[in-house]
């Protein structure tokens, strides 16, 4: 074995199974595990209670789990990640450094910095995938554009070949010696005294950990999965996979995920199991989503701020924190809504049913910005996942060209009647309502004074009477609509080429918490590149012609050209890369910067194309719809967080 020392930077990779960042450091030599909290660098995506309380079980299993393999994990609470790095360097002398790659924003910029930096000093690092199928960058049409329609982007994947990959977990580790400042799990500060007591509760639902999520699989494969297809829309109860804490959280790896269902399909197949046959290609449709998510916010980098479709920009969101507040706290009058935030709050989960119908009524009822509730799930599932996060809420919103229609509305009532029809998940969260009849219970404004009476409920006192009423949320939604139409026009006119970047939708300017500027330095020479390191959008503003979704592969490439090769391949692209600034996404427009300014940074390009090569802006509701029964498909077999649930 050769006596090179590794430093395994974990993340969300918490696992020992098919981690490809450790198996490599382990065929290298010695090793110096790490996990490294900056509360600091999480800014605006800091973790909820319920997340950090799961992340906080993980790590003392990792822990555990390393230790019996002989290397303990060394945690640092620090205000710098790349100082906490370099310390382990200096302690340990290692010469390289290995990570899992993450997709997020935020994370693209952070990784891709410190990977620079540590390059400058000398230090080796290398990056892996250990969270997908398939890398963002490796899926594209014909033409080289991502895809931004699922259907498409996953039958692609399906049908691309791939070589099947496992990764045994090491029997043994070496470790390498060095000492640095390290504190215990409680001394991270990921659970404070007063949330003990509520997170107590969560303990007897779910076992966080590499090795418990192992168990889960297996009991869903063996057991659930042969009838996903026809409980996956039970609320209530566990009526789906639940791996979505384990899979955002690295504890399981989504390559066996999909490996093991599979081959449960094909031996279905074989034995002329229809049932059993649908239910696989419904969960693998789950991972799909899951696999999309990322594809999207690395092909789409701004989507964490701004919407996939220009049309959004326009629409006249009522930020009316009162409704915000009704809708967070499940006192808005309909009860399957109120049920679904009520759990939530208790318990940091709901139905992937339950996630759609409430982020609905938000939107569409209440027209309170996708941004809010986007950063709401952020701060309360126990499964948050950012980019998971995105897909569901843009999906919702109408911003997607595969997505909801933004004038569909639904009525909770009858979603209530179909998905809960003896009311037995909305007497669980709602006691005030336990005693109404089933007749009644999704719609008691309707019920008679004595049917209310006999029941103890009191519309208005011990029950609220409806926020607004449907017909009245419908006229809304459709003036909103309108407007949105008229002020896009107008808007249009007013250029010469139809598109004005200076028009945001104005939710920009509400009392949100700002959104972290993502900046990109240029990349410097680095000798540690490999077949398997991360990607990074890149995007030319000098580029008009409308086609944002080249394969990335081939910006990288442009950008290891050395210094003077690269300053004249820009001059021929059109593009002085150390002459601009391409401003972030949180900045309301695109600003040019002074000469000695070489940052990049993710950015909104004037206009973004689709796999049918048609900028994103020409396309408008009536070109997106889909048939109905195709529209239900997806909406059945879609999961509002994008993972399984």
């Amino acid at each position: 074995m050769s006596s090179n020392k590794t430093i395994v930077w974990f993340r969300r990779d918490l696992r020992i199974d098919d981690n490809p960042a450790l198996a490599a450091a382990v065929k290298d030599g010695s090793i110096f595990p790490v996990y490294i909290w900056c509360p600091k660098e999480e800014g605006q995506f800091y973790p909820g209670r319920v997340s950090r309380w799961w992340l906080k079980q993980s790590l003392a299993h990792l822990e555990q789990s390393l230790k019996s393999l002989g290397a303990e994990l060394t945690l640092i609470k620090t205000e710098s990640t790349l100082s906490a790095l370099l310390d382990c360097i200096n302690a340990t002398g290692a010469t390289k450094v290995v990570f899992n790659h993450l997709y997020d924003p935020v994370s693209l910029v952070r990784d891709h910095s410190i990977k620079e930096k540590l390059a400058e000093v000398g230090i080796s690092v290398q990056s892996y995938n250990g969270d997908l199928l398939y890398e963002p960058w490796e899926i594209y049409d014909e033409k080289g554009q991502a895809f931004t329609t699922f259907n498409a982007y996953w039958d692609r994947c399906l049908n691309m070949k791939t070589e099947p990959i496992s990764l045994l977990p090491p029997w043994r580790l070496v470790p390498a010696a060095g000492t640095v400042e390290r504190c215990s799990v409680e001394d991270l500060g990921l659970e404070n005294e007063s949330e003990k007591s509520s997170n107590a509760l969560l303990g007897r639902g779910w076992s966080p950990g590499w090795s418990n999520a192992d168990k889960i699989l297996t009991e869903f494969v063996e057991k659930q999965l042969i009838n996903y297809s026809k409980n996956r829309l039970k609320v209530g109860g566990n009526s789906t996979s639940l791996l979505s804490p384990y899979l955002h959280f690295g504890e399981l790896s989504v390559r066996k995920v999909f490996q093991c269902a599979r081959m449960k399909q094909i031996l279905w197949k074989r034995e002329q199991n229809s049932q059993g046959e649908e239910s696989v290609t419904l969960f693998l449709k789950a991972i799909g989503l899951r696999e999309y998510s990322r594809y999207l916010c690395f092909n789409f980098p701004f989507t964490h701020e701004r919407s996939l479709l220009s049309n959004l920009r326009y629409f006249p969101w009522h930020a009316d924190t009162n409704h915000f507040k009704a809708w967070r706290q499940g006192r808005t009058g309909y009860p399957l809504v109120d049920a679904g935030m009520r759990e939530l709050w208790a318990t940091g989960w709901m139905h992937n049913r339950i996630r759609v119908i409430v982020s609905c009524f938000a939107v569409k009822f209440l027209l309170l910005p996708w941004k809010w509730g986007m950063k709401y799930f952020w701060d309360t599932l126990l499964d948050a996942d950012l980019e998971c996060d995105i897909l569901g809420w843009q999906y919702i919103s109408g911003s997607l060209p595969d997505g909801h229609e933004l004038e569909r509305l639904d009525s909770p009532e009858i979603q209530g009647s179909k998905f809960d029809p003896e009311g037995e998940y909305v007497r669980q969260w709602l006691p005030e309502l336990a005693r109404m009849p089933t007749e009644w219970i999704h719609h008691p404004w309707d019920a008679p004074l004595t049917v209310l009476k006999a029941a103890g409920v009191e519309l208005g006192l011990n029950y609220p009477k409806p926020i607004i009423d449907i017909d009245t949320a419908r006229e809304r939604l459709t003036q909103a609509i309108f407007k949105m139409w008229e002020t896009e026009a107008a808007a249009k006119a007013a250029t010469s080429d139809g598109m004005n970047e200076e028009v945001f939708d104005n939710s920009d300017g509400m009392e949100t918490s700002a959104i972290p500027k993502i900046v990109l330095k240029e990349k410097s020479s680095c000798p540690t590149y490999s077949s398997n390191d991360q990607k990074v959008p890149s995007f030319h503003n000098g580029n008009n012609n409308g086609s944002l979704n080249r394969k990335r592969a081939k910006f990288v490439e442009e950008e290891r050209l050395p210094a003077d090769k690269l300053k004249n391949h820009d001059k021929e692209a059109g593009t002085s890369r150390g002459e601009e600034d391409l401003c972030s996404t949180a900045e309301s427009s695109a600003k040019r910067q002074s000469t000695s300014t070489s940052r990049m940074s993710f950015s909104v390009p004037q206009s973004c194309s689709s796999s049918e090569g048609r900028p994103l802006q020409e396309y408008d509701s009536s070109e997106l719809k889909r048939s109905w029964q195709e529209k239900i498909d997806l909406e059945q077999t879609s999961s509002k967080n994008g993972a399984m649930r």
